[in-house]
């Protein structure tokens, strides 16, 4: 069995180094996802640049969380969920997105739940969606735009959750009370 090292600021890579600090400064502690892909400063830097052009969308962070974490889900990134349930409480998406995220259900609101389905659509079918989707997905108020950065959220959980399953990261003692089990995963 491979084993992965899970990085801090002493034994990172020379390349990682400036990463690992500017990660701890920003989240206050260095999260174990980032610790993993440390050992490739490229991969480390690239998801860190990826996360942040993320935020530049034109997405709230509820329909943001919604993206990540229907990735996530579909992919049973048992990680991801710990880290981006708390996130997700951390930045007030209420907590009926989060339950309905987290199993996999409905999302009462009727946009929101069309930007879960397009999420599932783009992630099952590895961007061959149907064009009823895309246009479901438009008529449900989202735009062009929005359907290229569901794209741009999928690749950076394709770049964090194939990380977690090859290194088998640990979910961080400040996500614990998040913990789920790809067991929770139930039918989109």
């Amino acid at each position: 069995m491979t084993d992965f090292t899970f990085h801090n600021a002493e034994t990172a890579p020379q390349a990682s180094k400036p990463l690992v600090a500017a990660a701890t400064s920003a989240f206050g502690f260095f999260p174990n996802l980032l610790a993993g892909m440390a050992e490739a400063p490229a991969l480390l830097e690239g998801y860190m640049t990826l996360a942040g052009i993320f935020d530049k969308t034109n997405l709230s962070e509820t329909e943001r969380q919604i993206i990540l974490m229907t990735n996530n889900r579909l992919n049973g990134c048992t990680y991801c969920m710990a880290a981006h349930t708390t996130i997700s409480q951390g930045a007030k998406v209420p907590a009926d997105v989060i339950d309905a995220l987290r199993n996999g259900t409905a999302i009462a609101d009727p946009k929101l739940e069309a930007l879960r389905q397009f999420s599932i659509a783009v992630n099952e079918h590895r961007g061959w969606v149907d064009e009823a989707d895309v246009e479901a997905f438009l008529a449900a108020g989202y735009t062009r735009q929005t359907v290229l950065e569901v794209i741009l959220g999928t690749s950076l959980k394709v770049m964090s959750n194939y990380t977690n399953h090859i290194a088998k990261t640990p979910v961080d003692g400040a996500f614990q009370a998040n913990a789920w089990t790809a067991g929770e995963r139930q039918a989109a």
